[in-house]
């Protein structure tokens, strides 16, 4: 620890208190994520509990030239808040208020530290939901950061399309916000889209007016075994093809059915797996659920097993979120490395068989699941963190994976960001456009003091 970390440690613990915590325990919370990444603690961390508070924290670390890094529930992927050089460690969850929901306008103003579950039980009786649904119940900061999806993404979108406005602390503490709360706007740039996704790079999302979309009239659920993973990529694609508007569908290998059979206690047919929910009025989900089964009869689907009742749906889709779990116990152990690439539709099913036998040819461990309506999919290689070497190939195969993503128009990561460990890809996949982003952050803060590393890497 440096000079000037010790002098902003003692600048912040005069008027926080014990709010700023040099506590072992506390800092390597902080620099721990779900995943396989080693823990990177920051030196200290404070607790801010007003957005007035979080500016003065940004102006000291900005003052001391000190890193700093905001943290909302700390269940990221892909290490964006590992302390690479030091410094403090933001936490945002004593921002937890809801500051305005307004029902007829169907939008929602909420600070960083909120949760998508307790924006979501805040609704509960107003008609409304918040949909975007990542595995955690993340904070709506740290989802906004991000550039969060989930489940819902297909009919609802991504937090890219859900945030309205955002209020942001900049990178010397000053305090700006953008957008509005109309519908559409053509005043100059885009600022809010410029925060979303930045992933606390350019400045510290303290609050976001969000989308709300109404509850359906009318929700069916079900699952459909089929005899290859190609044939369920075809019955989706057929199916949005058709013109059907599908509330989610979700892909699971059988690999990954067995984790989730085991981990939730299901009894799914061990096989490459869809799981359907419909949308809408009782006679538009009559239609929908008519096309599909057509559909994928087709394609060999079998039998489509039904969760009518609310509980029912629940617990299916709780054992969707839970796989990061359920993975766990494929072996015992090992630690979670999530792969994240998003590919046009029509390459889905390419891009995950050669996965497939890539991860065979290695001898690895990696159940596959994804949100097949968008050609986002998900690998999970189950490593030993312990062994350098099969990490080694872990990464050399996420690698191939990546690059063949991007060589038919997709992209290294669909929703879980860059952190600090796809900064090469990026580069990649943008192109010049990555010497513009490096432009942009320089821009906006010189000194270099927010979340380093993470994004476009260090200077």
């Amino acid at each position: 620890m440096n000079d000037a970390t010790l002098a902003c440690i003692d600048d912040l613990r005069g008027w926080l208190g014990e709010r700023l915590s040099t506590a072992p325990a506390v800092r390597d919370q902080h620099g721990r994520d779900t995943t396989f990444h080693p823990v990177m603690p920051p030196d200290a961390v404070a607790f801010p509990q007003n957005v007035a508070e979080v500016q003065r924290i940004v102006a000291t670390c900005a003052a001391r030239r000190v890193p700093l890094v905001a943290f909302g529930t700390g269940t990221s992927c892909e290490g964006h808040i590992a302390a690479l050089r030091g410094g403090i460690s933001l936490d945002t969850r004593g921002l937890d208020r809801i500051r305005d929901v307004r029902t007829a306008d169907m939008d929602a103003t909420v600070e960083a530290g909120v949760t998508r579950k307790s924006l979501n039980a805040h609704l509960h009786g107003t008609g409304l939901q918040f949909p975007v649904d990542p595995g955690a119940d993340a904070s709506i900061g740290g989802m906004v950061s991000t550039r969060a999806s989930g489940t819902n993404a297909m009919r609802y979108g991504t937090m890219r399309e859900n945030v309205m406005a955002l209020e942001v602390v900049l990178p010397d503490g000053e305090l700006i916000r953008t957008g509005t709360r109309a519908r559409k706007s053509a005043a100059g740039y885009d600022l809010t889209r410029l925060f979303v996704g930045a992933e606390g790079t350019l400045g510290i999302v303290t609050a976001a007016t969000v989308r709300l979309h109404a509850l359906p009239e009318h929700v069916a659920a079900a699952t459909c075994a089929f005899g290859t993973l190609r044939a369920a990529v075809d019955t989706v694609i057929e199916t949005l093809q058709a013109g059907v508007q599908l509330g989610r569908v979700e892909l699971l290998d059988a690999l990954q059915v067995e984790a989730v059979n085991r981990y939730s206690r299901l009894g799914m047919a061990v096989a490459p797996t869809l799981f359907f929910e419909f949308h809408g009025s009782e006679p538009e989900v009559a239609h929908q659920v008519k096309v599909v089964r057509e559909i994928a009869a087709s394609h060999g689907g079998q039998d489509f097993a039904w969760a009518h009742r609310p509980e029912d749906r629940s617990r299916l889709w709780q054992a969707r979120h839970d796989i990061w779990w359920a993975n766990k116990g494929l072996r015992p152990g090992a630690e979670g490395l999530p792969t994240d690439v998003c590919v046009p539709i029509s390459e889905l099913a390419d891009q995950i068989e050669a996965a497939q036998q890539d991860v065979r040819a290695e001898g690895l461990i990696a159940p596959i699941c994804g949100h097949v309506g968008d050609g986002n999919f998900h690998l999970c290689f189950m490593v030993d963190p312990s062994d350098a070497a099969e990490i080694a190939r872990v990464k050399a195969a996420y690698a191939r994976m990546i690059r063949r993503a991007l060589a038919v128009g997709g992209t290294c990561t669909g929703e879980h960001g860059i952190g600090h460990g796809k900064v090469e890809f990026l580069r990649e996949e943008a192109g010049g456009g990555f010497r513009v982003m490096q432009a942009l952050r320089a821009a906006l803060d010189p000194l270099g003091i927010l979340n380093p590393g993470k994004v476009t890497g260090f200077p």
